[in-house]
C-alpha cells in the first residue's frame, strides 16, 4: 500500500507511459519555444505598461486642484448609483486578489503539468497537485467570488444561482466546474478512471472556460475596457491550451511520440494564464 503512494504518478487514459524514455523527436520545436517566450514576454510588459499607467492616474488625481475635481464629481455621476462595490477602492482590491490567488493555483497545476511532460519521477503529492488547485479554486469561488453572494453575502441561494447577475453566476460555475473536474482528475489518478474518454473533461473545461470568458462582464466598471482585455487573452490561452491538450491525447500513439510536444504546449500555455491572473488589475 505505501508503494502505491510513493511510486511515479500513474499514466491513465492516453498519458505515455512514464518509464518510457524521452524522446528527441517528442520535444516541442524551438518555435513552439520560442512562440510561448514571446507570450510570455508580451503579457509581463503588458502587465507593467498596465500598472505604469495607473500610476500616472492615480499621480494626476492627486495633484488635480480641488476646483477641477468637485467639478469633474458634479459632471460625472457614477455608472451605476445602486452598485457601489463595482470600481470602489475595496471592490478592486478584492477582485485582484481573487485573480492573484488563482494564478498562484493555476501556476502550480502549470508546473505540475510541466513536470509530467518533462517525465520527471515524482512521488504521490505531485499526482495530486492539479486536483488539489482545482479543488481549492473551485471551493474559493463557490464562497467567496463575490462579496454580495451567497454564503457570505446579503443574496440568497436562488438568487446567486438563478438570478439575474451573469457575472455571480459564471463565477459559481467556475467554482461547480473546477470542482467536478478536480474529482476526475483524482479518480483517473489513482485508477479508477482509467478509460481515455475520462481525460477528456480536463481540456474541455480550458475550452469552456475561456470561451467563457469572451463574454465575461463586471457590469459598468469603470474599467471595463481594461478587464475585457484581460479576460480577452486568458479566454485565447485557455482554449488554445485545452486544445493543445486535446492533440496531445489524440496523437500520442502515433509514430515517435509525436503528441508530447503538445503536452508542452499545453503545459506552456497553463503557465502563461497563471501570469495573466497574477498581473491582473483594474
Amino acid at each position: 500500500m505505501l508503494s502505491q503512494f510513493l511510486g511515479p504518478i500513474r499514466p491513465s487514459g492516453w498519458a505515455l507511459p512514464l518509464s518510457s524514455p524521452v524522446d528527441a523527436h517528442a520535444l516541442p520545436p524551438r518555435r513552439v519555444c520560442l512562440w510561448i517566450a514571446c507570450v510570455g514576454f508580451a503579457l509581463v510588459a503588458q502587465g507593467v505598461k498596465i500598472e505604469s499607467g495607473r500610476a500616472q492616474l492615480e499621480a494626476g488625481e492627486h495633484h488635480a486642484s480641488p476646483e477641477s475635481a468637485s467639478e469633474h464629481a458634479h459632471h460625472q455621476s457614477p455608472p451605476d448609483s445602486g452598485n457601489r462595490w463595482e470600481g470602489s477602492a475595496e471592490g478592486t482590491a478584492y477582485s485582484e486578489f481573487n485573480h492573484h490567488l488563482a494564478g498562484l493555483l493555476v501556476l502550480l497545476i502549470g508546473l505540475s503539468e510541466l513536470s509530467y511532460a518533462l517525465r520527471s519521477p515524482s512521488f504521490a503529492w505531485a499526482r495530486l497537485l492539479l486536483p488539489g488547485s482545482l479543488g481549492l479554486m473551485g471551493l474559493f469561488l463557490l464562497i467567496w467570488s463575490d462579496h454580495e453572494a451567497w454564503p457570505i453575502g446579503s443574496m440568497g441561494f436562488v438568487d446567486t444561482f438563478f438570478g439575474p447577475d451573469h457575472e455571480i453566476i459564471q463565477h459559481k460555475t467556475y467554482g461547480l466546474m473546477a470542482l467536478a473536474i478536480g474529482s476526475i482528475e483524482v479518480l483517473r489518478r489513482f485508477g479508477r478512471m482509467q478509460h481515455r474518454l475520462w481525460a477528456i473533461p480536463l481540456p474541455l473545461f480550458a475550452i469552456v472556460g475561456g470561451l467563457m470568458l469572451f463574454g465575461h462582464s463586471h457590469g459598468t466598471h469603470p474599467a471595463a475596457h481594461k478587464i475585457f482585455i484581460h479576460h480577452t487573452i486568458m479566454g485565447s490561452l485557455a482554449v488554445s491550451a485545452g486544445s493543445s491538450r486535446l492533440a496531445a491525447g489524440w496523437l500520442t500513439d502515433l509514430p515517435a511520440n509525436r503528441g508530447s510536444r503538445w503536452e508542452f504546449l499545453w503545459a506552456g500555455l497553463i503557465l502563461l494564464i497563471g501570469i495573466q491572473l497574477l498581473i491582473y488589475s483594474e
